[in-house]
């Protein structure tokens, strides 16, 4: 294991609560990946794989659902959390695998409906390395199947630079330009590295990768940073602000306005 990836590990080794309940916090990200990944999968039961997928919210929720999903983490703490949260709520994950998404080491050819790659691509600086994280998901994947990619926007750094942090562009422009013009941040303390895509690469980039584009939807909608109120709801309230930012998000002149862009696209068939 290179020290980067060993960095990455040991940040979700001590932050697995903190990533648990990041989704808690953020119902809108939640609610309209589980609305992206339920429209775009056949019903269950299917075989899915969840990449990156850290302490494993998505892999239980559609566990719960009825597919069969392995999860896949470089973190073991994360992967035994799961397991422990899973058989809290009466479900069994289908497997877990300790492997870094470059190399889904023992993980079969074609042998997945559906591939989750909801963090991975956060932390890989370099073009060719997040391909290649995307051609390993594609492989796992059948003929046909649909992947779900999630990206950081190039602005998300800035807009929490607003919120917390508003004296970080004035210690250091040049970084700060840095970081805008190219999405890497490099200097994280708790976290080693971030890629920030710029909304308007991410469909090319992943249609280079052979994937034939479903959706691309910014995953808080008109939400993004100012949460707090709808959280509050339930039921039919909350309902109705899902449907309106699962809706806003797929608008392209607010994409960067969002924190996160979730991709879905479909591996070409024979």
């Amino acid at each position: 294991m290179d020290t980067l990836t060993h960095l990455v590990e040991q940040y979700y080794d001590r932050s697995l609560l903190k990533e648990w309940r990041r989704l808690e916090n953020h119902r809108t990200e939640f609610a309209l990946t589980m609305r992206a990944v339920r429209q775009h999968l056949p019903p269950p039961p299917r075989n899915l794989i969840d990449i990156g997928g850290g302490p494993g919210r998505y892999a239980i929720a559609l566990t719960q659902l009825g597919y069969q999903v392995t999860l896949v983490d470089i973190s073991a703490r994360c992967l035994d959390f799961a397991v422990e949260r899973a058989a809290e709520v009466g479900v069994t994950l289908h497997a877990t695998r300790r492997a870094n998404a470059l190399h889904l080491a023992g993980m079969a050819d074609a042998a997945y409906d559906g591939a989750l790659l909801l963090g991975p691509l956060y932390h890989l600086l370099r073009r060719d390395e997040r391909a290649r994280a995307v051609r390993e998901a594609m492989r796992v994947l059948r003929p046909g199947g649909r992947l779900f990619a999630a990206f950081i926007t190039r602005f998300a750094p800035f807009r929490y630079a607003v919120r917390e942090e508003p004296g970080w562009i004035l210690r250091d422009p040049e970084y700060a330009r840095r970081v805008l013009e190219t999405g890497i941040h490099d200097r994280g303390q708790e976290l080693p590295q971030v890629y920030f895509a710029h909304p308007e690469e991410v469909r090319p980039f992943m249609e280079a990768c052979n994937l034939r584009t479903l959706l691309l939807v910014g995953l808080e909608g008109v939400a993004s940073g100012q949460e707090e109120a709808i959280n509050q709801l339930e039921g039919e309230d909350w309902q109705a602000w899902v449907d309106l930012n699962y809706c806003l998000g797929q608008e392209p002149s607010l994409f960067g306005a969002s924190e996160h862009l979730l991709y879905v696209g479909e591996k070409p068939g024979d």
